[in-house]
């Protein structure tokens, strides 16, 4: 089995925490989206990782990359690494990993998160996960079969369809197919929105007569803006709470402070006259004096005073002094 993970740019919507790390290397709970994405569907897939492929900016760097092909490694399959320097859409995306396209794999698209329990169908063509949502005519949605089979992908619907939102994450038996249906989306020059869509490669794979089953999840967990990511980083700390994680590191130093949990709290990580949480996550290095955090996010090596803070992100190697709430600041600021 392969996953394929297309990574895009930076991300325009989390900034100011994406002008120094890209978007899917942002920590949630203690660890990089990215890296909970590859382990968590690893878990449900419950099968032998071959390969790791992500598609990332070239801008990104030898670093980023470094740490990519360790998220690989640590689940025994080989990291690989392709380029998209433009953005041309999830169908371009996927190709230029062209070369790591055969035999079962998953695509996922490494801004989301997701909790899930299921067994994979692997007697379909194909499964696309999809999660039950509110507002489907926000979504693109399936529809379905009376066997239970996807028959169709309709982007937003103005009337209903069905309430099951695709979410990104797809199986396919042999992706092999796929690769040659986008080729032809690309060599026809096929383009909706501006982009090569994935969408177009599925269609036509559909028309054919292959066998496309939803795989459902039990939480889909955005990370697109900041809200969003302080949000999820609040959820994925309860389901790790709930699950019997131990999430405080053993070294943090407490005085006359507190811990409500469910928290992260990292290595070397120092409380003075403070109340953390509950829903808080607090990298490495952080220093937190004086203050009341509740619901935040809070990367590595900041240092945070005089401050009560909720629904909060602050970046890597940051300063804040002062009484703000509702913050989000990138890595290196300083606001005293």
């Amino acid at each position: 089995m392969k996953i394929i993970v297309p990574m895009a740019g930076r991300g325009s919507r989390l900034r100011p925490h994406t002008l120094t790390i890209p978007k899917p290397l942002i920590p949630v709970a203690g660890k990089p989206i990215v890296h909970r994405l590859v382990e968590d569907i690893a878990a449900v897939l419950n099968q032998e990782i071959e390969e790791v492929a992500f598609v990332i900016h070239e801008s990104f760097g030898k670093k980023v990359e470094e740490d990519l092909i360790a998220i690989a490694n640590k689940l025994g399959a080989k990291g690989t690494i392709y380029y998209q320097n433009e953005a041309l859409g999830t169908g371009h995306a996927i190709m230029c990993a062209k070369d790591s396209l055969s035999g079962p794999a998953v695509i996922a698209y490494a801004d989301t998160l997701i909790r899930a329990d299921f067994d994979l169908d692997t007697t379909a063509d194909s499964v696309i996960w999809v999660k039950q949502v509110d507002r489907p005519e926000a979504f693109g949605v399936i529809n379905l079969n009376a066997a239970n089979e996807i028959v169709e992908l309709v982007e937003k619907p103005k009337e209903f369809v069905s309430d099951l939102a695709v979410i990104g994450i797809y199986y396919f038996k042999d992706i092999a197919v796929l690769r040659d249906e986008l080729q032809l989306v690309l060599d026809n020059n096929i383009i909706h929105g501006g982009e090569y869509q994935i969408n177009d490669g599925i269609k036509q794979m559909m028309m054919k007569g292959m066998k496309f089953v939803p795989g459902k999840v039990d939480e889909w967990m955005d990370c697109g803006n900041k809200d969003v990511t302080v949000e999820t980083n609040s959820r994925m700390l309860g389901f790790l709470h709930n699950d019997g994680v131990n999430l405080v590191d053993s070294n943090v130093k407490l005085e006359n402070s507190i811990i409500i949990p469910p928290c992260y709290i990292g290595e070397n990580v120092i409380l003075i006259n403070s109340t953390v949480g509950p829903n808080v996550s607090l990298g490495n290095n952080c220093h937190v004096q004086n203050s009341v955090i509740k619901n935040s996010l809070i990367q590595t090596h900041s240092h945070i005073k005089n401050a009560v803070l909720d629904n909060a992100m602050i970046g890597n190697h940051a300063s804040f002094d002062g009484n703000f709430t509702n913050i989000s600041i990138g890595d290196y600021s300083v606001l005293e």
